[in-house]
């Protein structure tokens, strides 16, 4: 297993992206579908209707640790797949202004090549 890095998740592993960058995207795709938002409404029905039920003390304890649980592991994936995405854009805007630069100052065609990969940043992952 990896260790744990300080560093940007879309600067990780080289050129290649890495598996849990690949599972944070399925997972960003599965947490927003509708179907996803049904079974957390179903979900939050069950807790209700658990406390409702009056069961024993560690039940209920067991359910909001199930949920906490659940929370905590969505809000790291969803981190995960925020700063990867802000991270694209801040690039693609950083080769924008860099080729218009260039344009308006008639000098190398640098960023222009920068650009079109940092276009294509999204298709190579």
């Amino acid at each position: 297993m990896a260790g744990m890095t300080t560093d940007h998740p879309a600067e990780r592993g080289g050129a290649g992206r890495d598996r849990f960058a690949a599972f944070s995207d399925r997972a960003s795709n599965v947490t927003s579908s509708p179907l996803f938002y049904v079974l957390c409404v179903l979900l939050v029905l069950g807790t209700v209707a658990l406390h409702l039920a009056h069961p024993p003390l560690s039940w209920l304890i067991f359910a909001g640790d199930l949920m906490t649980s659940v929370n905590l592991l969505l809000l790291a994936l969803l981190k995960n797949t925020e700063r990867r995405d802000t991270h694209a854009v801040h690039r693609k805007l950083d080769a924008i202004a860099a080729a218009l630069l260039e344009q308006r100052e008639g000098t190398s065609h640098e960023a222009a090549d920068e650009l079109r990969r940092a276009i294509r940043m999204e298709e190579e992952q």
